[in-house]
């Protein structure tokens, strides 16, 4: 099976790479575990300078480095720069600080002494999905490789131009061989790996359906599991919100990464005294958006990753609308080449409507009217996902209230849900469960070991 780099804003094929055979994973799978053996005992010091080289030869390649996120998923150029430093940002966060976070803890016993101490478990594996292609791996690489486990990444095969880019970083920064390898291989066949005895544990980013085959395979072969799925956040406008404050927000939350993130704000739910002026002004500055070329600085609205998600997406609208929902503003593909959605803003939602329960992944919202602050909270959490959300109001202490009752992993408040490298990232419900990013971020994939000091005085 070739894996493919196909540029969403024409839909060409640009290039082919042939999968990996069995043979290629064995050896890659045996790399990784004899590398193991000598990287565990490596000092702090060593992994974290490792990781600043890492970092630097990514921001000092960020132009070449973006192109390959805008060619191969269709990202906005500035906003692919954007997230070279953000990963860049990341590996420098685990390199300076993963000693402290990974120190000894002492415990208080009754009788003797104690420590935690943290120790790696060995070769890991992670699947990543094409939307933030370096970014994904970065929270996942880094704060591992500075415990001392060895990482094995199976990357989104729409990617495979990043994926190669990543370890060819590593290899650049004198990572000995088999601290960090990309395996071209199909997802079926990552699944797979998890039954693998030499790797210790997995790490998925990507839908629920993926989700649920790492973690049945996880799960049958006992080894941890760290999920981060998809998410359907809500974001909810009080009556006492900065309208104008809100409304640009709201645009950045929903159209960011053209509107394929997990975190991005997807359910607008408004209270009914400010609903009107909330839509209004955000149907307008959606519908203003240019489309266009995601390499020219002028375009705000680029392609979908693909055509099978622009057709995927478009079909969830028109199901929807089939089903009840009203079209505010676009539901439509644009008249032009490559995998484009319309900005889109579809109303009048209920449960047995597609919309209502599914993540719509592009640039489409839902937006609901509700009567006070605990009918957008109910709404918020008739879900089946709990990743992020966010509440806008001038009352802080009423957006925090609010913020408790909603069922996710994080909250944001005057803020859409957002990422920086030392705010853990993770969430609830079908959304999956564990922690990246952040000394959490540290703590998945480590052997907290009990070490305790008796003496004759002790009891039995």
């Amino acid at each position: 099976m070739a894996i493919q780099t196909v540029d969403p804003n024409t839909n060409q094929l640009l290039k082919s790479f042939e999968e990996m055979s069995f043979h290629q994973v064995d050896k890659a799978i045996s790399q990784a575990s004899s590398a193991f053996t000598e990287w565990r005992k490596t000092s702090y010091g060593q992994r974290a300078d490792l990781l600043h080289k890492v970092a630097t030869l990514m921001r000092d390649q960020k132009q070449y480095l973006s192109r390959l996120i805008t060619m191969e998923m269709g990202k906005l150029i500035a906003q692919a720069e954007g997230e070279i430093t953000l990963s860049a940002d990341i590996l420098d966060y685990y390199a300076d600080n993963g000693e402290k976070f990974l120190a000894d803890k002492t415990l208080a016993p009754e009788f003797g002494q104690a420590i935690i101490r943290y120790s790696p478990i060995g070769v890991l594996l992670g699947v990543e999905p094409w939307n933030f292609p370096f970014y994904q791996v970065a929270r996942f690489a880094a704060p591992n490789i500075m415990i001392g486990n060895t990482i094995l990444v199976k990357h989104a095969s729409i990617v495979p131009q990043c994926a190669i880019a990543i370890e060819d970083l590593f290899t650049k920064a004198g990572a000995p061989k088999g601290i960090y390898t990309n395996l071209l291989i199909s997802g079926k066949r990552a699944s797979m790996l998890v039954s693998d005895k030499r790797i210790k544990g997995v790490s998925l980013t990507g839908s629920e359906a993926a989700g649920a085959s790492i973690a049945s395979a996880a799960g049958k072969n006992l080894k941890k599991s760290v999920l981060e799925l998809g998410g359907s956040d809500a974001f909810i406008i009080l009556e006492d919100a900065d309208i104008d404050k809100a409304v640009e927000w709201a645009v950045v939350g929903r159209i960011n990464n053209n509107g394929e993130c997990c975190v991005a704000a997807k359910r607008f739910i408004a209270i009914e005294s400010v609903a009107d002026e909330f839509i209004t002004k955000f149907r307008d500055k959606l519908a203003a958006l240019v489309i266009g070329d995601p390499m020219d600085a002028a375009t705000q609205l680029g392609p979908l990753s693909s055509e099978e998600a622009a057709v995927a997406l478009a079909s969830q609208v028109q199901k929807s609308v089939d089903a009840g929902a009203k079209v505010l503003l676009g539901g439509k593909r644009p008249v032009r080449a490559g995998a484009f959605m319309e900005p889109t803003i579809l109303t009048d939602l209920h449960p047995g409507i597609p919309a209502y329960y599914e993540e719509l992944f592009g640039p489409v919202a839902s937006f609901y009217r509700v009567k006070d602050d605990q009918a957008a909270i109910d709404l918020a959490n008739d879900s089946p996902f709990g990743l992020g959300g966010s509440v806008f109001t001038q009352d802080i202490e009423r957006g925090k209230r609010i913020a408790d009752q909603i069922d996710t992993g994080m909250v944001f408040i005057n803020h859409p849900t957002w990422t920086q490298a030392d705010l853990p990232f993770g969430g609830t419900k079908g959304s999956g469960y564990g922690r990246e990013l952040s000394e959490l971020g540290i703590d998945e994939f480590v052997n907290k070991k009990l070490i305790r000091v008796s003496d004759l005085s002790d009891p039995f």
